[in-house]
């Protein structure tokens, strides 16, 4: 794997490196090892799914507080999205900043995002679907989320948003 830093801190940009033969390829998307390796979790406890219908679908942006803030490397398997990060650790020398990168099925790279941020994104293909691995179980009560449209982040969203969840509607702006 090719671990690339990204301009918030702690967050990378995860790809395979395929070893091709006559059949197609083989390679590695996640190793314990290789996180430990920098610094990083690299232990995933629970996976998940999200499959959108439509290009153009928002959802987001979501994260967790502590104690159960969520480390999640975020990959698309089917068709494209947008995905998007946003530090919301206050100390950090990159907080309220915004990264977004294409994830796709053909470039098959990840997003490493550590806890502390924020995560969503928007489907640019319909049919397309997105695998978080995460490093722990869901914690409901901790979830929270704030407005995908919240001018201090400055989130440049590829796509007219053309489907987004009344949830993700009413999140606050953050608070500063």
């Amino acid at each position: 794997m090719v671990f690339e830093a990204l301009p918030l801190a702690g967050a990378f940009r995860v790809s395979p490196e395929p070893h091709a033969d006559e059949r197609g390829f083989f390679a590695r998307t996640a190793c314990v090892e290789d996180f430990a390796a920098l610094g990083l979790t690299g232990a995933f406890a629970q996976s998940s799914i999200s499959f959108n219908a439509r290009r153009g679908t928002v959802r987001g942006l979501h994260f967790s507080v502590e104690p159960h803030a969520e480390t999640k490397l975020v990959r698309c398997t089917a068709g494209a999205i947008h995905d998007v990060i946003v530090d919301l650790r206050p100390g950090s020398a990159t907080y309220l900043q915004a990264f977004g990168a294409e994830l796709s099925a053909a470039n098959r790279q990840a997003l490493y995002v550590p806890a502390g941020f924020a995560h969503g994104f928007q489907a640019l293909s319909d049919g397309a679907e997105v695998l978080y691995m995460i490093d722990r179980p869901y914690v409901a009560g901790s979830a929270r989320g704030l407005r995908w449209n919240d001018p201090a982040l400055r989130v440049a969203w590829p796509e007219p948003v053309t489907l987004i969840a009344e949830r993700d509607l009413a999140y606050p702006d953050w608070e500063r």
